[in-house]
C-alpha cells in the first residue's frame, strides 16, 4: 500500500516537473525579474525553486534548495501554521499567510506566503507559493506602532496632567477619564466615572442639544464651547463649559470632550461687573450732585416765598412736587446702578430703560454742552432682559461718547425694529473716533485709549450683551463712533 501511494506520488511528481518546465519556457523573463520567491512544492513538501530570486530569499542555491522542504526551514514556532496551510492547498483552498522562515545564514526572514494548487488534468499534483519578503516591512510597521504607542503616551500625560477635565467617550460611553474630570464630577476613583453614560452627569435639558454635537463631532467636526449643567455624584449641579474635537481612542473613533468649571469664572465676572458699577455710579456722582442743587434751589426759593405768610400760588406746590419727583427719580436710578443684584430676566419696555438712562447722562453731558436725542424709528415692543444690566451697558456707551465729545456735540440714539425679531440699537457720536489699529482690541480687559480708564467698561458690556444672546458692532473714523446693538426681543 505504501509502495502504491508513493509510485503515485513519484508520477505526480513528473507531471508536475513536465508542467513546471513549460511554464518555465513561457514566463522565463516574468519570473526572473520577480523580487518574490517563486517556487512549486510536490506533494511531500520539496521545494522546486522558479526563479533567481528563491536564492536571494532562503540563502540556498537551486540544487540545495530542491533537497529541502518546507518544514526544514520553517521557523518552529511556526511549523503547524505552515502545514495546515499545504495541506489545505492541497486540498484545493488558496492560503495566504505570514510566518517567519530561516535564512541559510541563520537569520531570520519576515515572509508574507501565497500557496494555491497545481491542478493537471484534474487532479492536484502539488502547490505554486509565493514568497515576499517582508522583514523590513515588519520593522517598518514595527516602529510605526512603537511611535504611536509614545505619541499615546504623550498625549495621555497631557491629559492626565491637563487643569482642563478631559473625556474620551464613544458612542455614549466613558472610556477614559483624567484626574481633574474625577474631582470635578465629584468621584473618589476613575472606576466611578469610567464605564458610565456620559449622560449620567448630564442635566436632562441638555440631552438632545449633546445628542446633536456628538452627531457632529461622529462626522469629524469639532464643535466649540457652550455652556452646560453638569450634574456631580452628590447631586448638585454645576455649570461648565464643553467643547468637544473628533480623536482616536484605542484604534477606535472617539470623541475627546473638554470641560471647564466656569462657576469661579462666574464669580469673577460678577465681582468685576459690580466693580466697574460702582465706578460708574461714582463718576456720574458728580454731575448728579451739580444737578440736585438746581431743583434744591428751586424747592428752597419756593418754601422762602411760602413762609412769608402773604399768599402763593398754588402752581408752587406742583413745581416743588415736580422737582422732588425729579431728585427721587435721579438717586433711585443712581442706588440702582450701584446696588449688587443677581442676573433677572423679565419683559421689560425698553423705550423706558433709555429714558431713565438719558436721565443719569443729561447731567454730565449737559455740562459739556451735548445733546442726548432718543429716536424710535419703528414701534418698540417689550423685550426680555435683565433691566439693570441693559442700564449699565447702555450708561457705559453714553459716558464713553461724552467723553470723547470735549468740543460738544450731539448723541443721537435710533432704536427700531428689525425683521429677525430683533431689536437694533445704535448709539451714534460726534467724538474723535478710534483708531483703525485699536478697533480689533476694543473689549479686551485693560485696553483702553483713555488717560485715566481701565478697559472694563467695554469689555463687561460686551459680556451683558453676550448674557442676552446679542450681537455688537462698532464702526468708527474721524466723525464719530457707531455703537450697534442687536438683541433678540425673546
Amino acid at each position: 500500500m505504501q509502495s502504491s501511494i508513493t509510485d503515485i506520488k513519484k508520477e505526480k511528481r513528473i507531471l508536475l516537473e513536465k508542467h513546471l518546465n513549460g511554464s518555465l519556457n513561457s514566463y522565463q523573463s516574468l519570473f526572473a525579474c520577480d523580487s518574490d520567491a517563486i517556487y512549486a512544492m510536490d506533494l511531500d513538501g520539496y521545494f522546486i525553486p522558479l526563479n533567481p530570486a528563491c536564492a536571494l530569499i532562503f540563502g540556498y542555491n537551486s540544487d540545495e534548495f530542491s533537497k529541502l522542504t518546507y518544514m526544514k526551514v520553517m521557523k518552529l514556532e511556526h511549523l503547524d501554521r505552515a502545514i495546515s496551510f499545504f495541506y489545505k492547498a492541497i486540498d484545493g483552498k488558496l492560503q495566504n499567510f505570514d510566518c517567519q522562515i530561516v535564512h541559510k545564514s541563520g537569520k531570520l526572514i519576515d515572509l508574507n506566503m501565497t500557496n494555491y494548487p497545481i491542478v493537471i488534468d484534474g487532479e492536484i499534483v502539488g502547490v505554486y507559493a509565493v514568497a515576499k519578503d517582508i522583514t523590513e516591512l515588519k520593522q517598518k510597521r514595527k516602529k510605526l506602532m512603537e511611535d504611536i504607542q509614545q505619541r499615546e503616551n504623550t498625549y495621555r500625560d497631557i491629559v492626565e496632567h491637563s487643569p482642563d477635565a478631559v473625556a474620551i467617550v464613544k458612542d455614549e460611553q466613558i472610556l477614559f477619564a483624567n484626574d481633574t474630570a474625577v474631582e470635578l464630577i465629584g468621584a473618589k476613583a476613575k472606576n466611578e466615572v469610567i464605564g458610565k453614560s456620559v449622560y449620567d452627569f448630564l442635566d436632562s435639558p441638555y440631552s438632545d442639544i449633546v445628542k446633536q454635537r456628538a452627531k457632529n463631532v461622529e462626522n469629524g467636526k469639532a464643535v466649540d464651547f457652550i455652556v452646560e449643567k453638569l450634574v456631580r455624584l452628590d447631586g448638585t449641579i454645576i455649570e461648565v463649559e464643553v467643547k468637544a474635537i473628533p480623536a482616536i481612542y484605542q484604534n477606535e473613533p472617539a470623541r475627546h470632550i473638554i470641560i471647564r468649571d466656569i462657576m469661579e469664572k462666574k464669580r469673577t465676572q460678577k465681582l468685576l461687573l459690580q466693580s466697574e458699577k460702582l465706578t460708574v455710579a461714582g463718576q456720574l456722582a458728580a454731575g448728579i450732585a451739580h444737578e440736585i442743587r438746581n431743583p434744591l434751589t428751586a424747592i428752597k426759593g419756593f418754601i422762602k416765598l411760602m413762609d412769608t405768610g402773604r399768599e402763593f400760588n398754588s402752581g408752587y406746590l406742583d413745581i416743588i412736587n415736580s422737582e422732588v419727583n425729579r431728585i427721587e427719580l435721579i438717586l433711585s436710578e443712581l442706588l440702582l446702578l450701584a446696588k449688587p443684584q443677581s442676573m433677572k430676566f423679565e419683559k421689560r419696555d425698553l423705550p423706558t430703560i433709555l429714558e431713565h438712562v438719558k436721565t443719569l447722562a443729561d447731567t454730565q453731558a449737559i455740562m459739556r454742552n451735548i445733546g442726548i436725542h432718543i429716536l424710535y424709528l419703528t414701534e418698540i415692543p417689550e423685550v426680555y432682559c435683565d433691566e439693570n444690566q441693559l442700564k449699565q451697558m447702555f450708561i457705559n456707551f453714553l459716558k464713553n461718547s461724552v467723553e470723547a465729545m470735549p468740543k460738544g456735540g450731539e448723541i443721537i440714539i435710533e432704536v427700531q425694529c428689525t425683521d429677525s425679531n430683533q431689536i437694533k440699537i445704535r448709539f451714534i457720536d460726534q467724538g474723535c473716533g478710534i483708531p483703525k489699529e485699536h478697533l480689533e482690541r476694543i473689549g479686551q480687559p485693560f485696553f483702553t485709549t483713555k488717560d485715566n480708564g481701565n478697559g472694563l467698561g467695554l469689555m463687561i458690556s460686551m459680556q451683558i450683551i453676550e448674557n442676552h444672546n446679542g450681537t455688537i458692532n462698532i464702526s468708527s473714523d474721524e466723525n464719530g463712533t457707531t455703537m450697534e446693538i442687536l438683541l433678540p426681543i425673546q
